[in-house]
């Protein structure tokens, strides 16, 4: 039998930390997709300028 899970309110400070958190993994995520781009078309495309 499981225990039941205290659910508690996010503070301001971990909201934000979420927040930061969560844009840096997208940037990752589109960093490592250009650069699978990149590999799959031998590196001949230009970078974005974003």
């Amino acid at each position: 039998m499981r225990r039941p899970v205290a659910i508690q309110a996010m503070s301001k400070q971990d909201a934000e930390r979420e927040k930061r958190l969560a844009e840096a993994l997208r940037e990752n995520l589109r960093r490592r997709k250009a650069q699978a781009r990149d590999a799959a078309d031998g590196g001949n495309t230009p970078p974005r300028e974003d």
